[in-house]
C-alpha cells in the first residue's frame, strides 16, 4: 500500500475507535441527569442506585474518549499537513471553540459529578451533572460544525490558496450542519439506550431484580422506542439534503450507475465498479425515486454523470448495514416497550436479544460514519481540497508501523472496555436467595423491601 492509502486507513482506524466513546457519553450524561431529576422528584433511592452504577460507565467511557481523541490531533501534523495549511483559518478556531466552551466545562464539573455526591449539596451535584451534559452536547456541536463544513463549505473565500472566513454564521450553520448534528445526537441517544438496556438485561438474566436495574431498563427501552422513529424521519431529511449538495454520494449509496427515472430501491446487490453495473439485484421498483424525490418517476443522477465519485461498494453496503440495524432497533424497542406497557414483564428471549444488541448503536454509527466520510472522496473538503493534496510526506513504512501499533492497542483497549462493562454489571448484581430457573419472564411488578427494591 502507498503512503496515502495507509494514512487514510490510519485516520479511519483512529476516528473509528474514538467515536465509539463520545457516541455513548453524549447521551448517557443526559440519561444520568434524568435519573437525578427523577430522584429529586420521587425521593426513590432506586434512581440513585441506577445513577451510581451508570456514572462509573460514563467515567470510563469519557476517559477513553479523551485519550483516543488526543491521537487525532497528532495526525493533522504528521499525515495531513495540507489540511491546516489550506483551511486552518476555519478549522483552527472551530476546534478551539470546542476546547474552550465544551471540554473545559466538562473537565471542570466532572470531578464534582463523579466524586461529589456525598460532599456537596444535592442541588450542586445535580447542577454539575447538568453542566457536564451540556458540555458534551457543545463538544458534539463544534465537531459536527467542522465536519459538516468539510462536506458543504460556506462562508469563506480562497486567497493565495488558503481559506479565509467571510461569514462565521454561514460557516457554522452551513447547509448540512443542522441535519448532521440532529442525526448524530439521536444516534448517540440510541447507542446509549441500547447500551443501558443491554447491560440491564444482562443483570436481569442474572436474577438481579432490584428496582434500580428495572428503572434503568424501562428508561432505556422507552427512550429507544421514542427516538428510533424520529431518527428515521431525520435520516430522510438528511438524505434529501445530501441529494441536493452531494448527489454523487446518493448515487453510490443507491447503486445507480446511469441517470434514471423511477429508480428501484435495491435491497441487495453486488456492485461491480469495473463493469459499472450491479449483479444479483433485488429491489422494489421506483421506491428509491419516491423516497429521494417524492415522485415515483423522479430522476436520480447516475454515478457516470459525475466527473468525480466515491467508491461505490463501501457506501452501498455501509448504508444498508446502518438501515438494517435501525430497522432491528425499531422492532426490538417497540416490542419490548409493548410488553412493558401491557404486562410489565419481558420474556427471557427478549432480554437475550437486548444483550446481543448492547453495542448495536456502535455498528450503526460506524456504518453511517463510513458512508458519510468515504462518500466525500476524493475530497477532504468538498470541492476545495482533495485528500491527495493534503497528505504529508511521511514514508509508508513509518505509517504502517504506527498503524500496526494503533490497531493492536485499540484491540486490547476495546476488549478491556467491553470486559469491564460486563464485569461491573456482574459485580453490581445481587444473587437471589432462591433462583427459579424455570421462570421464563422477568417481572417488572413492585417488589418487597426485603429484596432491596422499591415500588416502581
Amino acid at each position: 500500500m502507498d503512503a496515502l492509502l495507509l494514512a487514510r486507513i490510519q485516520f479511519a482506524a483512529n476516528i473509528s475507535f474514538h467515536i465509539l466513546f463520545p457516541t455513548i457519553t453524549i447521551a448517557l450524561c443526559w440519561i444520568l441527569l434524568y435519573f437525578k431529576i427523577q430522584f429529586h422528584r420521587s425521593r426513590d433511592p432506586a434512581w440513585m442506585t441506577a445513577y451510581a452504577f451508570w456514572v462509573k460507565i460514563f467515567a470510563l467511557s469519557f476517559a477513553l474518549g479523551v485519550v483516543s481523541g488526543i491521537t487525532m490531533s497528532f495526525q493533522f501534523g504528521t499525515n495531513w499537513p495540507g489540511f491546516m495549511e489550506t483551511v486552518g483559518n476555519v478549522a483552527g478556531p472551530l476546534l478551539a471553540y470546542e476546547v474552550l466552551t465544551a471540554f473545559f466545562l466538562e473537565a471542570t464539573f466532572l470531578g464534582i459529578m463523579l466524586f461529589g455526591s456525598n460532599r456537596v449539596p444535592p442541588w450542586v451535584h445535580t447542577l454539575a451533572t447538568a453542566l457536564v451534559a451540556i458540555g458534551t452536547g457543545m463538544s458534539a456541536f463544534w465537531i459536527i460544525v467542522l465536519n459538516s463544513w468539510m462536506h458543504t463549505p460556506a462562508g469563506f473565500e480562497m486567497i493565495d490558496g488558503q481559506a479565509h472566513v467571510t461569514n462565521w454564521i454561514e460557516v457554522i450553520f452551513n447547509p448540512s450542519m443542522p441535519y448532521r448534528l440532529t442525526h448524530m445526537l439521536i444516534a448517540s441517544g440510541l447507542t446509549a439506550c441500547f447500551l443501558v438496556a443491554g447491560l440491564s438485561a444482562y443483570r436481569l438474566l442474572r436474577d438481579d431484580k432490584t428496582a434500580g436495574v428495572r428503572k434503568a431498563m424501562k428508561t432505556a427501552v422507552y427512550g429507544a422506542a421514542l427516538l428510533i422513529p424520529v431518527q428515521i424521519f431525520v435520516g430522510d431529511l438528511h438524505g434529501l439534503n445530501t441529494l441536493e449538495h452531494q448527489p454523487q454520494k446518493i448515487a453510490a449509496m443507491e447503486g445507480v450507475w446511469e441517470t434514471e427515472r423511477g429508480a428501484p430501491l435495491l435491497l441487495f446487490a453486488i456492485p461491480d465498479e469495473k463493469t459499472k453495473q450491479n449483479h444479483y439485484e433485488i429491489g422494489i421498483p421506483k421506491l428509491a425515486s419516491l423516497i429521494l424525490t417524492h415522485e415515483l418517476d423522479g430522476e436520480i443522477k447516475g454515478i457516470e454523470s459525475f466527473e468525480t465519485s466515491p467508491p461505490v461498494a463501501p457506501l452501498f453496503y455501509g448504508f444498508r448495514v446502518m438501515v438494517g440495524i435501525g430497522v432491528l432497533m425499531l422492532l426490538v424497542s417497540w416490542y419490548a416497550a409493548f410488553k412493558l406497557v401491557r404486562s410489565n414483564t419481558l420474556p427471557r428471549i427478549t432480554l437475550r436479544i437486548l444483550v446481543a444488541m448492547t453495542f448495536s448503536g456502535w455498528i450503526a454509527t460506524l456504518a453511517g460514519w463510513y458512508v458519510t466520510e468515504i462518500g466525500r472522496q476524493p475530497w477532504l473538503v468538498q470541492g476545495v481540497l482533495s485528500t491527495a493534496a493534503s497528505a504529508g510526506n511521511a514514508p509508508a513504512s513509518n505509517i504502517a508501523a504506527s498503524l500496526t501499533l494503533y490497531l493492536s492497542l485499540y484491540a486490547v483497549l476495546l476488549l478491556a472496555y467491553v470486559s469491564t462493562l460486563f464485569y461491573l454489571a456482574r459485580s453490581a448484581s445481587t444473587p437471589p436467595a432462591n433462583r427459579n430457573t424455570t421462570d421464563r419472564f422477568i417481572s417488572f411488578n413492585p417488589i418487597t423491601p426485603a429484596t432491596g427494591g422499591a415500588t416502581l
